[in-house]
C-alpha cells in the first residue's frame, strides 16, 4: 500500500524544532549513553578493551536504542521519547509494558486511516439536516447546539443530550465576581460616644464583680434596677448572688432574668421580703406550683404581679393565690399555657374592686369565652393586653368587649387575633374609647389602608402618644396621612415596621407633624432613604433616642458626614464597607 508510505505529518512542537536546530537525534543520544556506560581502556587491560562492544553486559543500552532507531526512523522522531533511554536498565525493564502500550497508540494515531475517520467522524453535520441520533436513533434536525455522542460515533437529539447531562442550551453562569478581602455585608449601628457618668462606671463594675456582693455592703435602692438589667445582661444572677437585691423594707423588686433561680430560691425570695407591694421576674420558668403557695403566705401584701414564662404554675395554684391576695390591682402574666377559664374567672370575682391592669400574653387557652368575664371589669379598666393567642378572637365577642370596658381603657393591645378586622376599628374602638393613650394592633393581616385611614379621620378619641401598627402589609399612605393628621403632634413613639407600599412623600411628613418622636420604627418600608431619616433627625433632635431602619435599602447613613447631630441610636443600616 503506497499510501501508508506516505508520512504526512502535521505542525511539530517547539521543542522539535529547537533539537532539530541542535542536530540532536535519538541516534545521537544513544550514541551518547552508549559511550558513557562504556569502560574506559587502562594499561594492561588491552585484551579487554578490545573485546567488541556487542559481546559485553554495558552493550544492552546501545542495542536497545538501534532497535528503537529502526523503528522511528519511518516516523521521524519524538521530543518525548528523548530521556527515555537515560533511564535505568532495571527500571526500563519494569515499565516496558506500559512503554510499547503508548508506542502502540502513538502508532494507531498517526495511521492516516483511522485519523482520517475519527476526524469525519467528529465533524457536525450542516445545520438543518437530518441526522439519526446516536443514542435513540430517531431522526432530529442538526443545529449549532447540536453535540457529538459521549461513546462511540454519532451525534445526540437535544433531548438524549439533555438526560445525559449536557444541556445544549444552558447558558453558561457568569464567573463569580471577585471582592476583595474583607469584604462584606454587615449591619452598622450609629451612636454618638459619650463620656461616661460615674453611675454608670460603678454599674459596670459592679456587675463584674457580683459574684463579690457581700464586700459592696449597702448600697442603697436608688440604682437597683439599673444594676438588675446590666447583671442580666450577662445572666450572671443567681441564688448566691440574688440577696443583693433582698432586703425587709423592699416594697418593689424587679429582676429581669431568673433563669438560673431555683424553685427554693424562689421561695426564699418570698421569706426574704415580705412587704414586697410589687414584683416582676422575667424568664422565670421555674416558678412551680410549690413557689406560687408559698407565696400565698409569704407575700401577703403584693398588689401587682407580672411574670415572663410561668410554664409550670397548674390552675390550683393560680386559684389559691388569687384567693389569698383580693388586693391584686395589677395582674400581668406572658406564655401561661396553664392559665384557663376557671382560674380568670376567680381572679375577676375575688379581685372585682381592685383590679384596674389585665395582661393575658400569649395565654395558650385564650378564646371568645374569656372576654366576657373580663368585661364584668367595666368602669375600672385603664390596660388590656389579650394579645398573640393560639387562637383568634373573633370581631363580635371584641367588640362586645369593648363597649364594656372602653370608656376608661387608656392602653390596648390586641395584636396577633388575625381574624380581626376593619369592623374592630368601626364598631369597637372608634365608638367605645374616648381616653385612648396607647394602641397596638400589629399583625393583623385584614385591615385595609382605606379601613384604617376612615377609622383614624373620625376618631373623636385625643391624640395619641404610642401607636403600633407593625406587620400590617396592607397599611400604607392613606392610613399613615390620617394617622399623623389625628395623633402626630402628640406622638413619641410610632412603629410602622412592614408597610412596604407607603409612599416617601408621607413619610416625610413625619418630621413636620410629630416633632415630639422619641422612638419609631421604620424597617422594611421601601422608600425610606437617607433624606427622611436626615429630616426626622433634624426635626426630633430634642426627644429622639432611638430610629430603627432595618431593610431600608436605601439608607446609607450619608447624613453622619452632613454635619446632622444626633442623640439617637440608628439601628439596622445595612451596607458593603470594607474593614481596614
Amino acid at each position: 500500500m503506497s499510501s501508508r508510505r506516505n508520512n504526512v505529518r502535521g505542525p511539530t512542537s517547539a521543542l522539535t524544532d529547537f533539537l532539530k536546530e541542535q542536530n540532536i537525534t535519538p541516534t545521537t543520544v544513544a550514541t551518547r549513553v552508549a559511550t558513557q556506560n562504556q569502560p574506559v581502556a587502562r594499561s594492561g587491560t588491552s585484551a579487554q578493551a578490545s573485546q567488541p562492544l556487542d559481546d559485553t553486559e554495558e552493550a544492552e543500552p546501545l542495542r536497545r536504542s538501534r532497535r528503537r532507531n529502526r523503528v522511528t526512523a519511518g516516523r521521524g522522531y519524538d521530543s518525548e521519547d528523548l530521556d527515555e533511554s537515560e533511564a535505568p536498565a532495571a527500571k526500563k525493564k519494569k515499565t516496558s509494558t506500559t512503554t510499547k502500550a503508548k508506542e502502540k497508540k502513538s502508532d494507531d494515531q498517526d495511521d492516516p486511516y483511522t485519523a482520517l475517520s475519527r476526524m469525519r467522524a467528529n465533524i457536525r453535520p450542516a445545520n438543518g439536516s437530518i441526522e439519526n441520533c446516536a443514542e435513540c436513533e430517531k431522526e432530529f434536525s442538526v443545529s449549532q447546539y447540536t453535540i457529538a455522542a459521549v461513546n462511540g460515533p454519532g451525534f445526540l437529539c437535544h433531548s438524549c443530550a439533555k438526560k445525559l447531562g449536557n444541556d445544549p442550551f444552558k447558558k453558561p453562569s457568569a464567573p463569580r465576581k471577585r471582592t476583595q478581602a474583607g469584604d462584606k455585608r454587615s449591619i452598622v449601628h450609629f451612636e454618638e460616644r459619650r463620656f461616661p457618668t460615674l453611675v454608670s462606671i460603678c454599674i459596670n463594675i459592679l456587675s463584674k464583680h457580683i459574684d463579690d456582693v457581700e464586700a459592696f455592703g449597702d448600697i442603697g435602692a436608688l440604682n437597683m434596677e439599673a444594676i438588675s438589667k446590666a447583671i442580666s445582661k450577662k445572666r450572671s444572677l443567681d441564688s448566691d448572688n440574688v440577696h443583693l437585691f433582698y432586703g425587709a423594707e423592699n416594697t418593689s423588686i424587679t429582676l429581669y432574668d431568673v433563669t438560673k433561680l431555683s424553685p427554693t430560691a424562689l421561695i426564699t425570695l418570698g421569706h426574704l421580703n415580705p412587704n414586697l407591694t410589687t414584683l416582676r421576674l422575667d424568664f422565670c420558668g421555674l416558678i412551680s406550683d410549690e413557689v406560687m403557695n408559698s407565696w400565698c403566705s409569704s407575700l401577703p401584701n403584693l398588689a401587682h404581679l407580672q411574670l415572663l414564662g410561668p410554664f409550670l404554675v397548674r390552675a390550683p395554684a393560680w386559684i389559691a393565690f388569687f384567693k389569698s391576695h383580693p388586693q391584686i390591682q395589677s395582674f400581668l402574666i406572658t406564655q401561661s399555657p396553664r392559665f384557663n377559664l376557671e382560674c380568670l374567672e376567680t381572679l375577676i370575682s375575688t379581685s372585682s374592686k381592685t383590679l384596674t391592669r389585665l395582661g393575658l400574653r400569649e395565654v395558650g387557652l385564650l378564646s371568645d369565652d374569656f372576654l366576657g368575664p373580663i368585661g364584668l371589669l367595666s368602669g375600672q379598666l385603664t390596660y388590656l393586653d389579650i394579645s398573640e393567642p393560639s387562637r383568634s378572637c373573633s370581631n363580635k365577642a371584641v367588640n362586645k368587649l369593648l363597649r364594656a370596658v372602653g370608656s376608661t381603657i387608656t392602653d390596648i393591645n390586641l395584636s396577633g387575633h388575625i381574624e380581626l378586622t376593619d369592623d374592630v376599628f368601626q364598631h369597637g374602638i372608634l365608638p367605645n374609647t374616648t381616653t385612648l393613650s396607647h394602641l397596638t394592633l400589629s399583625n393583623l393581616p385584614l385591615l385595609t389602608d382605606e379601613g384604617v385611614a376612615l377609622a383614624f379621620s373620625q376618631w373623636s378619641n385625643p391624640p395619641l402618644t404610642e401607636i403600633d401598627l407593625a406587620r400590617n402589609p396592607a397599611l400604607s399612605t392613606k392610613s399613615l396621612t390620617e394617622l399623623l393628621n389625628h395623633s402626630g403632634e402628640a406622638l413619641h413613639s410610632l412603629n410602622l415596621n412592614g408597610w412596604k407600599d407607603v409612599d416617601a412623600a408621607a413619610l416625610a411628613n413625619i418630621a413636620t407633624q410629630a416633632k415630639s418622636l422619641r422612638k419609631i420604627d421604620l424597617g422594611w418600608c421601601r422608600q425610606v432613604d437617607d433624606f427622611i431619616v436626615k429630616s426626622i433627625l433634624e426635626s426630633c433632635q430634642n426627644w429622639l433616642t432611638e430610629v430603627k431602619v432595618w431593610g431600608c435599602n436605601k439608607v446609607e447613613g450619608k447624613w453622619v458626614t452632613s454635619g446632622t447631630k444626633t442623640k439617637a441610636k440608628i439601628l439596622g443600616i445595612e451596607r458593603a464597607h470594607t474593614v481596614l
